[in-house]
């Protein structure tokens, strides 16, 4: 091994426990150029030299060979591929060509890492992933080798890790060259570089079977044997060394055992059972029988610099998005004093994700009303508002709903902010799908749903966002008093969502009403009953506000809550006439006239609003969708 000393890197041999140094000034790349005989002499001489041996326990180890000239990582278990096609959504079936050449690329040997060094998530990586692997290293070069020829120039094995980005990856695929930002950030191999003669015990039929395991914190993620490989360390290093100088010290990855990393375990139909991406703080441990563990810490990056894209003359410019509504003061993006010490935070245009929030000052204190979808979205926020929370400190949050672009950014708020929810919310919110799975919208191809996914979700950034719960929960209403200031909040759910909570400022004459209300662009009855959410509409009315802040879309008065009763009604009297006259859901959405309500911004919502008053119809006839489906006819119906 490679192990760190106060005068650098110093070449070892394990002895019982002990780091037995070779003679300084070698590094372990120059050994093994010499062979495997010369290396095995160096060996037995730092053995029997006894001179300063070093606790293996207290070594800091490197990789083994911390700069190799070259590092191919092959995909030697073609399993691996099925189960990550599968886990996309494509068919298991393989194109011809995996089974006529060993595929490789080339990692980035200016990444590696020691086996237990801590390791950096890729900068705008949301889906990051480790694989499990061995690596071969190339002794002796060699040139033209036919299979049997390179068996005999490895020189030993290692633990090898390929750090994989997922979602740099899908981006990166269209390209069609190559593999580049979704695998270099990192790669790590070691502890040890063992030699093939140790692990003779493991062979079977000629190849090493050795068992493995791969754990986040501990949890098991996957396990198999290393001789389940469809093409060997000898057929992938005879492929490389066609026309190509093998150099000492050139590592070759075996590809990932099926099952031991992240993205196998994918399902987009069962998201709730993937194990999740790994975030800062997960420790990575990878076990190989023979050659070791290598146990790391991932750790959150800083945002990427961005980079503007170039202009696409082919692309058709995406359809104008106006939302028309009349609003009470300029539906511009920033904060607006709505009230006396009261606030909105508004981002027009209201469409996905691009929702409002609010802030209401008392004496010496302040009440945040929602976050917003990313971290970057909240941060601006919390940044824009801070010359009052400076003067009148956050101590409270209120989240109207579960929905992540009004709860995405709550980390961002300080421990001593208590943040508040329904208690429906705070459930929902344990069950909803992890924040970075929103990244599927932007780099998984869905088929013909996909340009509007993207068109859609394209502007968020859902890394590093770890979801915090509320600190505290409430049935049905609440009265808080922030600085010396009432504010009601009160559930009117279910509608919207399982729990839709209104945050009522009545010495203000201000009502901040979550995705209770949407104005200019259509809202969307996930759970309903519809009929409760037109109650709801009546119950904000009769608060006698003024001033009404939407979850999206720009501010408004009591007109704007009976415009979205209006369209509820409608909603309602269309699905019911097409149920009476025996259409299916499906065919209703054919046959459904929005009327005046076709001009707001995501019309084709409409979709999952008559499915939900089909299921209060009749919710035997018609079937439960989820809602990944209902957002498919979504897009079907969107891009029309």
């Amino acid at each position: 091994m490679t192990y760190v000393t106060d005068i650098g890197d110093r070449v070892g041999v394990i002895g019982e426990d002990l780091i037995h140094p070779v003679a300084p000034g070698v590094s372990l790349i120059e050994l093994i150029g010499r062979g495997a005989a010369e290396l095995r002499a160096a060996g037995d001489a730092a053995l029997a030299s006894g001179a300063g041996p070093v606790p293996l326990a207290e070594a800091r180890l490197r990789a083994p060979i911390p700069r190799p000239p070259s590092v191919r990582d092959c995909l030697c278990f073609l399993d691996h591929l099925r189960n990550c096609q599968q886990a996309a959504g494509s068919p298991r079936t393989l194109k011809d060509a995996w089974y006529q050449i060993p595929a490789f690329y080339f990692a980035c040997p200016s990444t590696i890492t020691g086996p237990y060094d801590d390791v950096t998530i890729s900068p705008g990586s949301a889906w990051f992933d480790f694989e499990l692997e061995i690596a071969a290293v190339i002794g002796p070069g060699g040139r033209d080798l036919t299979p049997e020829q390179a068996e005999e120039h490895i020189v030993g094995y290692t633990v090898y890790n390929d750090w994989s980005a997922r979602d740099l990856q899908l981006r990166e695929a269209p390209l069609a060259i190559g593999q580049a930002k979704g695998k270099d950030g990192a790669t790590t191999f070691g502890p040890f570089l063992v030699t093939p003669d140790e692990l003779e015990p493991y062979r079977r039929d000629g190849r090493l079977a050795l068992r493995v395991e791969a754990t986040v914190n501990g949890r098991a993620i996957g396990s198999g044997r290393t001789d389940a490989m469809d093409w060997s360390f000898g057929e992938v290093i005879s492929y490389a060394s066609r026309g190509v100088d093998l150099l000492p010290g050139d590592v070759f990855g075996s590809g990932t055992v099926p099952g031991c990393c992240l993205i196998e375990h994918l399902s987009l139909t069962d998201p709730a059972a993937f194990p999740g991406w790994l975030r800062d703080g997960d420790v990575v441990e990878l076990t190989v029988e023979g050659l070791g563990r290598t146990r790391q810490t991932v750790r959150a990056s800083a945002a990427p610099y961005p980079l503007t894209p170039r202009h696409d003359p082919d692309r058709r410019p995406p359809r104008p998005r106006v939302n028309r509504a009349p609003s009470k003061l300029p539906y511009t993006r920033g904060l607006h004093e709505v009230g006396d010490g009261v606030w909105a935070w508004l981002l027009p245009d209201g469409g996905y994700g691009w929702s409002n929030a609010g802030l209401v000052a008392g004496e010496g204190a302040s009440l945040l009303v929602d976050t917003l979808f990313d971290l970057p979205l909240t941060a601006e926020m919390l940044d824009a508002m801070r010359p009052v929370s400076d003067r009148h400190p956050l101590t409270h949050a209120v989240l109207t709903h579960s929905n992540g672009d009004h709860t995405h950014g709550n980390q961002l708020l300080g421990e001593h902010v208590q943040i508040i929810a329904a208690e429906a919310t705070c459930a929902e919110m344990r069950h909803e799908m992890p924040p970075e799975m929103l990244t599927a919208t932007q780099v998984l191809d869905i088929g013909p749903a996909t340009p509007y996914f993207r068109e859609r979700f394209a502007a968020f950034d859902f890394s590093g966002i770890r979801l915090r719960l509320p600190d505290s929960t409430y049935d049905r209403e609440l009265t808080l008093d922030i600085g010396g200031r009432e504010v009601r909040v009160t559930n009117l759910g279910p509608a919207h969502t399982a729990a839709d909570s209104v945050v009522h400022v009545p010495d203000a004459g201000v009502l901040f009403a979550g995705d209770l209300l949407f104005v200019g662009c259509t809202p969307i009855v996930w759970s309903g009953p519809i009929a409760n959410w037109i109650a709801a509409c009546d119950k904000m009315i009769a608060t006698g506000a003024g001033t009404i802040v939407p979850g999206h879309g720009p501010v408004t008065d009591p007109d704007g809550i009976r415009a979205v009763r209006g369209y509820l009604t409608h909603v309602v009297e269309q699905a019911d006439a097409a149920h009476a006259r025996g259409l299916s859901f499906v065919e209703a959405i054919e046959k459904v006239d929005l009327d005046v309500y076709a001009t707001w911004l995501d019309a084709e919502r409409i979709v999952v609003n008559l499915h939900r008053r089909y299921r209060e119809l009749d919710p035997t006839a018609t079937p439960d969708l989820d809602q990944m489906t209902l957002m498919a006819m979504m897009a079907g119906r969107g891009l029309s």
